[in-house]
């Protein structure tokens, strides 16, 4: 119930009396519920309950111990649990238009308040618990690429290759994948999100492989570019470029630090590279129960850095019709720097 501490010290802090918890990704932080119907209500200084139905209500018991469940698939049971009067606050970027109305139809004398981010800023700073998580997470994609590299060949598809890592993420121990794996091979490095698909590996090709496993909830998030065979010697000055600013980017991160700092240390490198066009997203993102989630580290998102958040460092050049490179570890950050909890090798790797 520490989270819930935690919760509630952040609403007396903002003047907020009662929070209705909406977002499945939240409530989940918060109780250990990971269903798919739960909302939670707490009052800053008065009870909190769990509001889940009957197909869940086995499990809701035992994934939030301490709580107290209350199983209704109507909003009946908010004249129960919530003073008359008392202003309601909901989560603006997670509650639709028409629960809103229907909340104010309940009760034309509840006021409601929206509010942004006030659970998320919470889970930005992770306990130990979520950091041995994470760092399984990680482990596993890391031995995953180790393991790619021992068959990872020209003949293959970029669909092939994006099948065995989700397999062998699986066999390793994870839970599924983090989110559907980004293959790009020759020419198609060039697009940063690019869907795998039919094309064949081939001798020369620059190989971009972004995956992660999932593991009790948490997504580790990984990204390298290796060769198949001796690279053109512009793709390697490209990788060289992309592993420099990179390791900039992580030598930057430590608590206290701005979110727009790390991502100058890598994009002012790039940039004075002659490459600063080809560099066109931001340098990373919080990771955890969310594989996006707050801080975000880019050029116009001001934000700061604190010890025991988890972010990704990914740089990437992508050149249309040569091809590209992205180079993404999940770092923790700490008092004095950051550790890398993703540890396969980043050095330009010909196979």
């Amino acid at each position: 119930m520490e989270r819930l501490g935690r919760l509630r010290e952040a609403m007396v802090a903002d003047g907020i009396a009662a929070l209705l918890v909406t977002d499945r990704v939240n409530v989940r932080w918060l109780t250990g519920f990971a269903g798919s119907a739960g909302t939670v209500h707490v009052m800053a200084d008065g009870p909190a309950v769990l509001v889940t139905d009957d197909r869940y209500a086995e499990r809701a018991a035992e994934d939030a111990p301490g709580w107290t469940i209350v199983s209704d698939r109507t909003w009946g049971w908010l004249a129960e649990h919530h003073p008359a009067g008392v202003p309601l606050t909901v989560e603006a970027d997670h509650l639709t238009w028409s629960v809103v109305r229907q909340l104010e139809d309940l009760d034309a004398d509840r006021p409601l308040h929206p509010s942004t981010g006030i659970v998320g800023t919470l889970r930005e700073i992770k306990d130990d618990a979520e950091i041995a998580i994470l760092r399984r997470a990680c482990a596993i994609t890391s031995t995953a690429f180790d393991e790619a590299l021992g068959w990872l060949a020209p003949g293959l598809t970029e669909a092939e290759v994006a099948r065995r890592l989700l397999e062998t993420m699986a066999d390793l121990g994870a839970d599924g994948s983090a989110f559907d794996p980004i293959v790009a091979s020759g020419p198609n490095g060039s697009r940063p999100h690019h869907a795998p698909g039919p094309r064949t590996l081939r001798t020369g090709d620059l190989v971009t492989m972004d995956f992660g496993a999932l593991v009790d909830g948490y997504h580790a998030d990984m990204t390298r570019t290796v060769a198949l065979g001796r690279p053109t010697p512009s793709l390697r000055r490209v990788h060289d470029l992309v592993g420099a600013a990179q390791q900039a980017g992580v030598e930057a991160v430590a608590d206290g630090v701005g979110t727009q700092a790390v991502d100058a240390a890598c994009r002012d490198l790039i940039r004075d590279a002659g490459h600063g066009e080809h560099f066109a997203h931001g340098t990373g993102h919080g990771v955890g129960l969310a594989i996006h989630e707050t801080p975000f580290l880019g050029p116009s998102t001001p934000g700061t850095l604190r010890a025991r958040t988890t972010v990704t460092v990914e740089p990437g050049v992508y050149v249309p019709g040569l091809g590209g490179v992205r180079i993404e570890d999940v770092v923790l950050v700490g008092a004095d720097g950051a550790e890398r909890l993703t540890t396969a090798p980043r050095q330009l790797i010909e196979l």
